[in-house]
């Protein structure tokens, strides 16, 4: 590429300047190609009689932030610091938005002081993007006075600023917070959007509040705001575990007469709603309206549908509908007394029904009662799915019976059934936690040439070690994952913070967030070495 550019330079007489750099850097042919930008980038600063300015940083750095590399901007920003360039609003704005997506806070801050060094007013969109930030770094407090500091200042929060703050809230369960966020709004005359209906109404269904889930929607309502699909089904779906079936069939219409289609989702719920009232025909008929829709009933559908009829004493009927069974619903019995009388009147039972009841029973911990219920379904023809390997799968590991395991996992690859993500990760978490990293490592590695690639492999198995306490082997596997260059360190650093938060252990989680373990150097010598998340706790 260099070559190409020198004579291309030299047959044309181009000059390059500043501007053109930062402008090709932050093309549309160039922005998802971090590797190409900063080729180009180093290739220009070689060039006789010119010299990067503030701009052509600035356009890098953003580009590399895009595909959240952050040893590169890291590198590329110690550089820029070193070239002490004045800094401009337009430049501190984009490298604010920049650090703040990527969680970079000190760097972020840094900006920031060099703004108020060189006497640069932040604008509205300075502070937006620097609330943005501090709210994705999960620094509520600092994102708090930033929000008080424009409140009392000449530049007031927007619908932005609001959002953000209530999404920050939301994001560490102070939903009453964002509430009272949300009535100073309409108090500082701000009119709420869908966005912000949509937030707290996701964070009421959380917390199982859904009359404040039915309070929101009813305010979309009243002042003309579009209403996404998601916020209907969140609605419905409230309602509806509440057992008010009637005013989430009420929603329901509302949706359908503004054109918005339901889900299986939402129609599930009001299946199971009216099913648990005892109005079973009702069920049934949006069951059938469902279906004559197009939309395809799920196991779950059908399990609701089932529950419903035999709560009725509807037996034969409900062995009309059975293709997923009561187990799901704790009926494990039953749901084999049904199965075997589907046997005896002659309904046909496909891979759907013994499934479900080998579901049922691994879940019960009947796992020998699941293993030849998975032999009977072989002798009578009826071809396991990945899904049938997956449960027993789950269930051995769960029992301890991990060699077992391995060797339904084998028996399954031997057979030519192709693994999803879900069954690596029953195998990867059993692996894990039966302290077998390597080996899941290994499968992991086979599975790459038959093209078989779960995304999420090393998160799960990073989550599982620390949701275990096993911290130092999630550490262990964290440096390996690096060490093989697998994935973005930064990303793995991410997935390592956030699996410590959901396991409660926010104080490694915070120590991790402000070290330079997995993204960092220590250097012996003249030797560079990345710091180790095995820092983490030898420290």
């Amino acid at each position: 590429m260099e070559a190409n550019l020198d004579s291309f330079c030299h047959n044309f007489l181009v000059k390059l300047s500043p501007n053109f750099v930062s402008f090709v850097l932050r093309s549309n042919d160039i922005r998802d190609k971090p590797d190409i930008a900063l080729k180009f980038f180093n290739w220009a600063s070689k060039q006789k009689k010119y010299s990067h300015k503030l701009e052509c940083y600035v356009s890098l750095i953003d580009c590399l932030s895009l595909s959240n590399d952050l040893d590169r901007v890291k590198l590329v920003f110690r550089e820029f610091k070193q070239n002490g360039y004045l800094m401009t609003g337009p430049g501190a704005n984009s490298l604010i938005k920049s650090f703040g997506g990527l969680g970079m806070i000190e760097e972020l801050l840094w900006v920031w002081r060099k703004m108020k060094e060189n006497g640069i007013e932040p604008s509205l969109y300075t502070y937006n993007f620097l609330v943005n930030g501090l709210v994705s770094s999960m620094l509520i407090e600092s994102a708090e006075r930033v929000f008080e500091v424009m409140e009392n200042g000449k530049i007031g929060p927007d619908i932005v600023t609001y959002n953000t703050m209530i999404k920050g809230y939301c994001k560490v369960g102070k939903t009453q917070k964002a509430m009272e966020m949300f009535r100073i709004m309409e108090v500082r005359n701000v009119e709420p959007d869908k966005i912000t209906y949509m937030t707290l109404i996701q964070a009421c269904y959380s917390e199982g509040d859904f009359d404040s889930c039915l309070g929101l929607y009813h305010e979309m309502e009243e002042k003309g705001i579009e209403i996404p699909p998601h916020a209907y089904s969140l609605v419905i779906g409230g309602l509806c575990k509440d057992g008010k079936c009637v005013e989430g069939y009420a929603v329901f219409q509302s949706m359908i007469r503004n054109g918005c289609e339901a889900n299986v989702a939402i129609y599930t719920a009001l299946i199971d709603s009216y099913a648990k009232c005892g109005s079973v025909e009702e069920a049934i008929n949006i069951f059938e309206r469902m279906k004559n829709k197009g939309i395809k009933p799920d196991e779950v559908t059908y399990g609701v549908i089932v529950s419903g009829l035999c709560k009725s004493g509807r037996l034969d009927e409900a062995m009309e509908y059975f293709e997923f069974c009561r187990g799901k619903a704790g009926r494990v019995d039953e749901a084999e007394k049904l199965f075997e009388e589907m046997d005896l009147k002659g309904c046909p039972r496909d891979s759907y029904c013994y499934n479900a009841l080998i579901d049922a029973l691994a879940k019960f911990k009947k796992i020998d009662e699941a293993l030849a219920l998975f032999e009977r379904m072989e002798d009578e023809g009826c071809d396991p799915t990945v899904y049938t390997y997956t449960i027993l799968i789950d269930g051995l590991f769960k029992g301890h019976r991990n060699e077992e395991a391995l060797k339904l996992w084998e028996t399954m690859i031997d057979k030519g059934i192709t693994p999803t993500a879900a069954s690596f990760r029953a195998l990867s978490t059993g692996l894990c936690l039966s302290g077998k990293v390597a080996r899941a490592c290994k499968i992991l590695d086979e599975l790459a040439p038959m093209g078989i690639i779960p995304e999420t492999a090393f998160e799960d198995m990073i989550n599982a070690l620390c949701k275990a306490g096993r911290v130092k082997e999630a550490c262990k596997l964290a440096d390996g994952i690096v060490d093989r260059g697998r994935e973005i360190p930064g990303r793995i650093r991410t997935v390592f913070i956030n699996a410590l938060r959901k396991a409660g252990n926010a104080e490694l989680a915070t120590k991790l967030m402000h070290s330079k373990i997995g993204i960092g150097y220590d250097r012996m010598g003249c030797i560079k070495r990345r710091v180790k998340f095995r820092n983490l706790v030898e420290c």
